[in-house]
């Protein structure tokens, strides 16, 4: 990994936690369940959260933006979610969420001090040449679609209190990322199951973790098989050298297409954000609300 790629990846382990708590915080749960989504199980408000910026989403849509979810497990709450609420009560209660989410885990006076807003302010930046096209990487200023995530983030009003605007920024940052990995898996010709199936196969997480993306033991096994048929698997289902070398090109491209933000913000500044984000991360993570394996791959988050 290049010196750049290494400091794209630290950010990106830095902010994802800052923005996953809106789909583990008890107080998230809390805002879903008075739109009136079900709670007993996290998935509704998953959907209805990170959906909401794409609008009234129908679920074709929202398969090829998320990728690596099966058509029928988005389609169990999607477009349903929309007969619960509308997309921007979703927006609104999500903010308010993170408001009261931040607040629990940080405190009153940290989340409205001088640290939460000079990072929300280095954060900001970088988010704004996400999906600017002043330093676009090869997909070009709007990712891989028009409807891609991180360009629907990008296009929300900014939240005026500094901690919802870190959060807003991690946000567009981690959606522009994840646009230009789909774009990364495409071009290494791994279909969304063989995506996951092929992830697993590196030790990135149990396979058991992955079930969670709704594709049936079928649906594995012939995308295991499939692989296996490439070199990219052996019999065991652990990747072969092949198919480590091919996972490793496409994470090299995704941090390669996630790099803009940061040349943007300078070397300065990103090295100012990370040590800001530092002690937010360590609390995230120390609060035991993320879970330690999960099918993002990066640790606990």
């Amino acid at each position: 990994m290049t010196g750049e790629a290494a400091r794209v990846r630290q950010m990106w382990h830095l902010l994802e936690p800052l923005h996953a708590v809106l789909y583990y915080a008890p107080a998230a749960f809390e805002e879903a369940a008075l739109l009136g989504y079900d709670t007993e199980e996290r998935w509704a408000s998953y959907f209805a959260w990170r959906t909401a910026p794409l609008g009234a989403a129908g679920a074709d849509e929202v398969v090829r933006t998320f990728h690596s979810f099966a058509p029928a497990a988005v389609a169990e709450y999607v477009p349903a979610s929309w007969a619960t609420a509308p997309p921007e009560a979703v927006l609104a209660a999500r903010l308010r969420a993170v408001d009261r989410s931040y607040r629990a885990l940080f405190g009153d006076r940290r989340v409205e001090g001088a640290d939460f807003a000079e990072a929300a302010a280095l954060a900001r930046r970088a988010a704004e040449a996400a999906t600017s096209g002043v330093l676009g990487g090869t997909l070009g200023p709007a990712g891989p679609a028009d409807s891609a995530l991180g360009p629907a983030n990008s296009a929300l009003p900014w939240p005026d209190a500094p901690h919802l605007a870190l959060w807003h920024a991690a946000t567009v940052l981690r959606e522009h990322r994840g646009d230009g990995h789909i774009a990364a898996l495409g071009a290494a010709g791994l279909d969304p199951v063989e995506s996951l199936v092929s992830f697993a196969a590196v030790g990135a997480a149990r396979p058991e973790v992955f079930a969670s993306r709704g594709w049936s033991e079928q649906e594995w096994g012939a995308a295991r098989q499939r692989l296996q048929e490439r070199g990219l698997l052996a019999a065991d289902g652990t990747a072969t050298e092949a198919g480590r070398e091919l996972r490793a090109k496409v994470e090299l491209r995704t941090d390669e297409e996630a790099a803009a933000p940061w040349r943007a913000l300078g070397e300065e500044g990103r090295a100012r954000l990370a040590e800001l984000l530092g002690e937010p991360w360590l609390e995230t993570i120390g609060s035991g609300m993320l879970p330690g394996e999960n099918t993002l791959g990066i640790g606990k988050v």
